[in-house]
């Protein structure tokens, strides 16, 4: 069994066998419930706390008015006045914080370097205490919300997600609108003559109390430390004796069941949402029903429902499981993405699901399969986990998933002009249809005959969790072997003991990237690789073993990790699957379609996306406007591709990460097998790469005192919304410029949010952060706004940087040193898990800079940093008309700033200023830093040849 923490309250907390960390629950005076949790190794503490007042609570005729309360409780409290403080001092000193409003519950929680956690802690119990609410800020955080709203707009799974709503009880608070908007928060209430910031105290003053909170607090100190300090902060929530929120009923009747729902979507596609209101799983989580019908609707592995519309040629993805639940309802959907010849077939889709919910009621309820499908994480602590098989209780779930409980909602683009309804709040278009029994019967009966069955046994379940005996404890990866074909890196685990390991094996193919065409070919390629490869390695992945297969810039990757007992297994059969690689015309054309229509739904993303998209193309050698891709996509057939694959493989170099519970000489066989394979045996398809055939990536370099920008109008008119990508380039990788960047950024991002979000609310996506191209340091404000042009939205983070300069001069000793401390503190936290320390060390792998103590360096940086040093890197690099300041701005006007864009086309260009008129002749008539790629342009050739393939 598993260890029990110490019991309070009458209340037994179980945890695993390896959990070090202490645990307490306590009930203040105030009867706020507190789970207390102590890790003396920790390097970061954090809380969070639970509100039990959500969206449900709000009255009629305010919607969003919970949202907007969660936004105004971070401006300011009386014990700490000044505005955004709290979150000013949250990311100085190394954390960040967060909030969401659900139905009904609000969560807010942070988390913070450990010297800092006192204050902090203080600071966000204030929010609980006695927040203030000014008049001032009111309006401001409403445009908050409403400009959040706006990026949501256009986004299909808002829409869809709002239409489900709207189509249910006017009378059920499930049906309303949760976001606000100005609409909802200001107009209609002034309209009615409601003071919107009156109803907001009100409703923070009626609802949130201190008995329907709940409180987790992570600290470094001991249990009766962290205990007084809670007492003392938390005991000041007034506690007013509120009931829990109960919302009666379920929010669809039976005008709202039996439905077919047609809604006309943003981006190009069709879905299919099969959903049938049922009984919350939390209602009784210890039986897991919902999860076992997960597993199974969901399964990807042979004689599951997804696996035969797959062979139809119907659908690329599915997902099953419990949506939208709640502690008296809860909703089980089923989501599939159907393809073009699916979408014709809807009917035999939605028979074949239930053909195989009415193969499950006749297989009944298997222990064996309740037994298989605990979690991989709960592996190893299963014994201590609340459990209990009742094949009752799935029963019943299971019976609830019948014809007469269904709603269908089918969105495609192809129900254009048919879909005549309005959903209010998002303006989807849609229309409904009445389903009966009798309908879903004839569907059953007509749809194809395919062999449905249970999943087998999983055989890749491990049974050996031995953790290897290290001799030596390793710091950094090691280059384990190095040859002509190959270089592994290997680091064993020696900090988490965990029976798992992490491989990549990163394959560089010259042909991969030498135009559009080849491209997008080595995109198909990956995709069918994984296609194959589905139904053998779902169990694989159900079992704690995920895999990934995708391109790459310099060609593509294979990357598996888990458990490492059977590894190896489905590792060299995905090494198998490239070797003896062919085209299926049918899975080609499906693939084809599916990637197509990625590349077309591109206009559709958020105008910050296309303007992030915009400077890595011209920042980026190597890399190829989208559509000129699509328009090589378009005439792709599977010869070519036939033709293609070998060639890419037909020269290669494998770049190689090992790292977990695997000994050095299994990992140096695990590699020579699969060079062995690759370049050695009688069916090998690849030689090795040439020094002059080794792949760099390399980045534009700016010239100094030049701001270069490019405007461009927004890829869809639809979209009211512009954007700001202002970039200034700054090193290349250097440990002291390194740290005098990001000591920079640590000061002056919440200082940016707070001036250009908070004060000017100049849009709710408003950050200031640190930038990285292969090796190549700066800095990057993204903006996206309705209110103003994106050549304002520059304007106006110049300003910025023109009243920061004083900020930063003015910083006392202690403030710097503050500053500098947070940073180092951030430097040093702990890898979390093996995955977090595997993807730093392939990072410098992948990137070539191969700095594997690159903290402690920059640790040691920072220690001899100078406030007078930070000002000069400041007064160098990002001050307004700094001398060697290099600045790109990338400008996407959207549709309510047309007249903007056409304006500025005829302006004269400013001073030290360069319009990119088009991206790849700029790019092409740029200097570029050099790489730190490459294999051999940086190591003497006897060096690099100790063996050979």
């Amino acid at each position: 069994m598993g260890d029990l923490g110490r019991e309070e309250a009458g209340v037994e907390i179980v945890k695993s066998r390896t959990d070090k960390r202490e645990y307490r629950r306590i009930v203040l005076k105030n009867s706020l419930e507190v789970l207390l949790i102590s890790d003396p190794e920790t390097d970061k503490c954090a809380a969070s706390m639970d509100v039990g007042v959500g969206s449900f609570n709000e009255p009629d005729g305010l919607e969003g008015l919970a949202h907007f309360l969660e936004h105004m409780l971070f401006y300011a409290s009386e014990k700490y006045p000044d505005e955004d403080s709290y979150k000013k001092y949250i990311s100085e000193h190394g954390g960040c914080t967060n909030a969401f409003t659900s139905d009904e519950n609000t969560n807010y929680h942070f988390d913070v370097n450990t010297e800092n956690f006192e204050e902090a802690l203080d600071r966000f119990a204030q929010f609980f205490i006695k927040p203030l609410m000014s008049p001032d800020a009111t309006m401001r955080e409403i445009r908050a919300v409403n400009s959040e709203n706006q990026k949501n707009l256009l986004s299909d799974t808002w829409r869809m997600d709002q239409l489900q709503k709207h189509l249910s009880s006017k009378d059920h608070p499930y049906h309303r609108f949760s976001t606000g908007n100005l609409d909802s928060l200001d107009v209609r209430p002034k309209e009615r003559g409601v003071d919107t910031r009156h109803e907001l105290v009100n409703f923070y003053e009626e609802h949130y109390s201190a008995n329907v909170m709940h409180l987790v607090v992570y600290g470094k100190e001991n249990l009766d430390k962290i205990e007084s300090l809670v007492e003392n902060i938390f005991q000041e929530i007034p506690n007013k004796e509120r009931s829990s929120s109960h919302f009666a009923g379920r929010p669809c009747t039976s005008e709202h069941l039996q439905i077919l729902v047609k809604a006309v979507p943003i981006k190009q596609g069709h879905e299919l949402r099969i959903v049938w209101p049922v009984t919350p799983d939390i209602q009784h989580y210890k039986e897991g029903a919902s999860c076992y019908l997960n597993h199974l609707i969901g399964h990807k592995g042979n004689g599951s429902l997804f696996c035969s519309l797959k062979a139809m040629g119907w659908a690329t993805y599915l997902y099953a499981g419990e949506t939208d639940w709640t502690k008296d309802f809860s909703f089980f959907s089923v989501i599939i993405n159907l393809t073009d010849a699916g979408h014709e077939h809807m009917e035999d889709v939605v028979g074949m699901l239930f053909k195989y919910i009415d193969l499950l009621q006749k297989c009944g309820v298997c222990k064996w399969i309740f037994d298989e499908f605990y979690p991989p994480n709960d592996w190893l602590v299963r014994s201590s986990l609340p459990s209990k098989f009742n094949p009752v209780r799935i029963q019943l779930l299971l019976d609830e998933l019948n014809p007469n409980n269904i709603r269908i909602f089918w969105s495609s683009m192809k129900f254009e002009g048919h879909a005549k309804m309005i959903e209010p709040w998002y303006g989807t278009a849609y229309c409904v249809e009445k389903i009966t029994e009798s309908m879903v019967q004839q569907w059953m009966e007509r749809a194809p005959n395919v062999h449905l069955h249970l999943p087998a046994p999983n055989v890749f379940i491990p049974t050996d969790l031995s953790l290897k005996n290290f001799a030596e404890k390793a710091e950094f990866p090691v280059l384990l072997k190095n040859s002509s074909c190959s270089r592994l890196w290997y680091k064993p685990d020696t900090l988490f003991s965990t029976p798992k390991a992490y491989v990549i094996i990163d394959f560089h193919c010259p042909h991969s990237r030498h135009s559009p065409e080849a491209k997008v070919l080595t995109s198909i390629f990956t995709h069918l690789l994984v296609d194959y490869l589905n139904e053998y390695a779902y169990d694989a992945q159900i079992a704690g073993l995920g895999y990934s297969i995708h391109a790459t810039r310099s060609g593509f990757q294979a990357y598996v990790a888990g458990y490492n007992h059977k590894l190896r297994i489905l590792l060299e059969t995905i090494i198998e699957k490239v070797v003896k690689f062919e085209v299926k015309p049918d899975r080609f054309y499906v693939i084809k379609e599916k990637i197509t229509k990625a590349y077309q739904n591109i206009k559709f993303e958020q105008p910050h996306e296309q303007a992030g998209s915009y400077c890595s193309l011209i920042l980026r050698d190597h890399s190829w406007p989208w559509t000129d891709e699509l328009e090589a996509l378009s005439h792709i057939e599977p010869d070519d591709l036939a033709k293609f694959a070998p060639l890419l493989l037909s020269r290669t170099y494998l770049q190689c990460y090992i790292a977990g519970n695997i000994g050095p000489t299994e990992a140096e066989s695990i590699i020579q097998k699969i060079e062995d394979i690759i370049f050695n045996g009688p069916q090998s398809i690849s030689k090795y790469l040439l020094p002059s055939q080794h792949l760099t990536n390399r980045v534009a370099k700016l010239a100094s005192s030049t701001n270069f920008f490019y405007p461009v109008r927004g890829l869809n008119p639809s979209n009211e919304n512009s954007a700001l990508i202002h970039y200034i380039q700054v090193h290349q990788d250097d440990f002291v410029l390194n740290v005098k960047l990001q000591l920079f950024c640590l000061i002056g991002k919440q200082a940016a949010f707070h001036q250009l979000r908070t004060v000017e609310q100049l849009g709710y996506i408003t950050s200031m952060s640190s930038r990285y191209d292969f090796g190549i340091h700066g800095v990057q404000f993204r903006i996206q706004s309705t209110v103003k042009d994106p050549s304002h939205l520059y304007m106006r983070v110049e300003s910025f940087l023109e009243k920061f300069e004083n900020q930063l001069c003015e910083m006392s000793k202690d403030e710097f040193k503050s500053r500098v401390n947070a940073l180092i503190d951030m430097k040093l936290e702990k890898y979390k898990n093996l995955w977090e320390e595997s993807g730093f060390y392939w990072h410098e792998i992948s990137n070539g800079t191969l700095k594997f103590d690159r903290k402690e360096r920059e640790v040691a940086a920072l220690k001899q940093l100078t406030h007078q040093e930070l000002i000069d890197f400041f007064n160098e690099y990002i001050k307004v008309g700094a001398p060697g300041k290099k600045t790109l701005s990338v400008q996407v006007y959207g549709s309510l700033h047309t007249s903007e864009y056409i304006a500025q086309k005829s302006e004269p260009t400013p001073a030290n200023s360069v319009r990119i008129e088009d991206i790849l002749s700029f790019r092409n008539s740029q200097s570029l830093y050099g790489s730190f790629q490459g294999g051999y342009d940086h190591m003497k050739l006897p060096e690099l040849f100790p063996g050979t393939c």
